[in-house]
């Protein structure tokens, strides 16, 4: 494992949290991939850009950020080794020659000054335990003007997958989903942080525009739930309770998913996310 800043972080997406999206690549990119095209048209990739791909998982938006720069390159980079396997696995099966991915932590990893035209990212952002070194250290990898754009959850209540495990209040041990200042899914829910933060690390114009998406988390009300439970949060918080409680808990998620199912079963959730873009001053 390359430098690490983000220890807790780095073991997590390197064990059984990187595992569980590496496996499930495709149906993280049926949840999220409603921001993609917001993203990538926010980034401005022209054709000969080099873009960087901030904990870039899998690798979807760094393909995706290739497909615009035919010219140019995309590099992801990531801490959890399972993921930028798969990532890797599927840049070769796409025969995508202007791709690369590397392992590291982008609060330490040593980026080369002003190589990048633009920097993206598809929540991967939210979980440093310095943001300001993190963002710094990417500013510093931008060129001047270089563009900084990426997508981060909003306020809990706006998603509908913590709506969801939000029904099972009494039965999980459920703390608050959003904990200011701390790494974590919800860290930069603040857009008076993402300002702060950013502008502390040496970016300028910093905007933030509310987006929402409907993803797809499953095929019907009980594959949702399981899919649901078998995440990060939902394992966490099943493990805590007897078997008896964990089955009532998939039977109310399941109750509160029907109200989402549609044609065919489909359970959609709607996410609320910033876009935020700033630039390299």
């Amino acid at each position: 494992m390359p430098e690490t800043a983000n220890t807790a972080q780095a073991q997590a997406w390197n064990g059984p949290e990187g595992a569980h999206w590496a496996r499930h690549q495709d149906r993280w990119n049926a949840v999220n991939g409603g921001f993609d095209e917001p993203l990538l048209t926010a980034a401005r990739i022209t054709a000969g850009h080099h873009v960087l791909d901030i904990g870039c998982g899998s690798g979807r938006t760094t393909l995706l950020a290739a497909l615009r720069a035919p010219r140019g390159r995309a590099e992801g980079l990531d801490l959890s080794g399972p993921m930028l396997a798969e990532a890797r696995a599927r840049a070769a099966s796409e025969g995508a020659a202007n791709v690369s991915f590397t392992q590291g932590d982008a609060q330490v990893h040593p980026l080369e000054p002003a190589r990048f035209d633009a920097a993206i990212s598809r929540y991967g952002v939210m979980f440093f335990s310095d943001p300001e070194a993190a963002f710094g250290n990417i500013g510093r990898a931008l060129r001047p003007g270089g563009r900084l754009a990426f997508v981060c959850p909003a306020e809990p209540a706006l998603n509908g997958w913590v709506v969801a495990l939000a029904a099972l209040r009494g039965i999980l041990p459920l703390g608050d989903f959003d904990r200011p200042g701390q790494p974590g899914m919800f860290s930069l829910a603040s857009t008076d942080r993402v300002r702060s933060v950013l502008e502390a690390a040496g970016f300028a114009g910093v905007d933030a525009e509310r987006v929402t998406a409907d993803g797809v988390w499953g095929e019907s009300a009980e594959d949702a739930a399981d899919f649901l439970l078998s995440s990060g949060p939902g394992r966490h918080l099943m493990g805590q309770v007897e078997p008896a409680e964990q089955a009532r808990a998939r039977r109310v998620l399941v109750d509160h998913l029907r109200d989402h199912e549609g044609t065919g079963g489909t359970v959609r959730l709607r996410s609320t996310s910033w876009l935020v873009t700033a630039t390299k001053a």
